[in-house]
């Protein structure tokens, strides 16, 4: 059985997912379940999410996915045949191509690239909130770019670029190449026999030349984020 509270918000979590495709805020939660603060919206989450009646969708702001919502009596619902095994239930409705298009995801955010002389990349467990439509399919990271090396590929000092985890490059990628086990740079990725030429966009910069063995690919610039002040 479900509390009150619990059952009230979950009610109004599903209703606002079939209306918009998108979870409500916190404060919204908030007033309308009048609460005074939003912890009491937390414990009544944490709570739902543990009995499973919600889910936290991860990597994803303000996404909360209503599992069962047993004080409305639903019934799953049997798909096709070809679906035979699998259930669903029909208090969601699939969220439009316009949702998806504005959903945000939180990308890590791994410290500064060097575009210009190799700088060494640290690790932090800072968060970055992007627009889904930037991303494709795959794993991603941000990192904040230092530099103007590729300033004629449209990559400014400042930008955060969005990089696709991989370990393998194609010919012209513009990659995450770590050097030597400690500096990494965002370049152009080449190929000159048994070396690996890491291309700058920016006359002002020479193209640097590695053996094979000292480089490692950690991604692929996949979409670039620019604030503006």
């Amino acid at each position: 059985m479900l509390t009150r509270k619990q059952h009230e918000l979950i009610c109004f979590i599903e209703d606002r997912l079939a209306e918009t495709g998108i979870s409500p805020s916190f404060e919204e939660m908030k007033e309308a379940l009048g609460l005074k603060s939003k912890s009491g919206v937390h414990r009544l989450i944490s709570a739902l999410e543990e009995r499973g009646f919600l889910r936290r969708l991860p990597n994803r702001a303000r996404a909360l996915e209503v599992v069962r919502n047993p004080g409305r009596g639903e019934r799953p619902v049997a798909k096709p045949a070809a679906d035979a095994n699998v259930v669903a239930f029909p208090s969601r409705a699939a969220p439009r191509a316009a949702d998806v298009a504005n959903d945000i995801i939180e990308l890590p955010l791994h410290g500064r690239i060097a575009a210009g002389v190799p700088i060494e990349a640290f690790e932090d467990h800072s968060q970055l909130a992007v627009p889904a439509a930037l991303l494709g399919p795959g794993d991603h990271y941000a990192l904040e770019v230092s530099g103007d090396s590729m300033v004629e590929a449209g990559i400014l000092n400042g930008d955060y670029a969005l990089i696709k985890r991989s370990d393998t490059a194609r010919e012209g990628d513009i990659v995450v190449a770590l050097v030597d086990g400690q500096d990494a740079t965002l370049k152009y990725f080449r190929r000159e026999g048994r070396a690996v030429r890491l291309d700058p966009a920016n006359p002002a910069y020479e193209p640097q030349v590695y053996d094979a063995q000292r480089v490692v690919v950690q991604g692929k610039l996949a979409g670039l984020l620019r604030r503006y002040h």
